[in-house]
């Protein structure tokens, strides 16, 4: 049984104050109001990595993330953050292969397969961002720059090692702009994405392998696009600032 999942993506928001606060609040309402097995994660900006991890070790179903993480182990690299530094302050996840990320500072598949194999080697799980521009997607290749994506971006792993990643998809035309991909269409995606997990490690690997949605999810659509066969879950962005609507995503999967 593959594990459901409910990440949120701080982006660049919250001040040392203000993500102590907010993180405070949602722990409590997982505490008190979320009834089930899903996994929550909440991937803030560095500043907040060990404070907050601090802050939920005592909540098993509270799990804390980064939102990127360089390529080398150490080094001459002014003003970046290495895996090992991540996991040294209790760090569990990195989401790598953002759609800002790849369209902001270029990150290209190449650069984020090493930073793929960084993660790993350092006992992070990535939570690795596929997905299309509104551009991409009426061109009608989408599904060929999914498939390019995964391919060279993540594909060069062993099953084994891919046994430690959650996959997302973000469809770029569905994030901060209020849109969201119908629930079929969402579905349509996710099933090829695990139909292409089937050609590459096998029936039991796809069949186990998280793959969430990232598109403008909020409250009051998640529990259909969640009920969807193929997505086990979701990357929020903007709602996951907000703690009583992050928390209502999470329990869209309350037992």
């Amino acid at each position: 049984m593959r594990k459901k999942i409910v990440a949120g993506n701080w982006k660049m928001n919250q001040d040392f104050t203000a993500g102590t606060a907010l993180f405070s609040e949602v722990l409590t309402m997982v505490q008190d109001e979320v009834l089930g097995s899903q996994q929550v994660i909440v991937c803030p900006p560095f500043i907040h990595l060990n404070a907050l991890a601090q802050l939920a070790k005592q909540t098993p179903n509270v799990a804390i993330g980064a939102q990127n993480c360089h390529q080398a182990a150490a080094g001459a690299y002014t003003g970046e953050v290495s895996a090992s530094m991540i996991q040294s302050v209790g760090a569990e996840y990195v989401i790598l292969g953002h759609s800002e990320r790849r369209q902001y500072f270029a990150e290209s598949d190449s650069l984020l397969a090493e930073k793929v194999d960084a993660a790993l080697a350092n006992n992070l799980k990535p939570i690795f961002c596929i997905g299309e521009t509104l551009q991409e997607r009426e061109s009608g290749k989408f599904f060929e720059l999914l498939k390019t994506q995964l391919q060279n971006g993540i594909f060069h792993l062993s099953a084994d090692a891919f046994s430690a990643v959650v996959l997302a998809y973000e469809p770029v035309w569905a994030i901060g702009t209020g849109l969201t991909a119908s629930p079929a269409q969402a579905q349509e995606v996710h099933a090829f994405i695990r139909s292409l997990l089937v050609e590459q490690y096998g029936d039991a690997v796809a069949k186990s392998t998280s793959i969430l949605y990232g598109g403008s999810c909020n409250p009051k659509n998640a529990a259909e696009l969640f009920s969807q066969a193929d997505i086990d879950g979701g990357l929020i962005g903007g709602a996951s600032l907000k703690s009583r609507d992050f928390v209502d995503i999470v329990k869209a999967f309350n037992a």
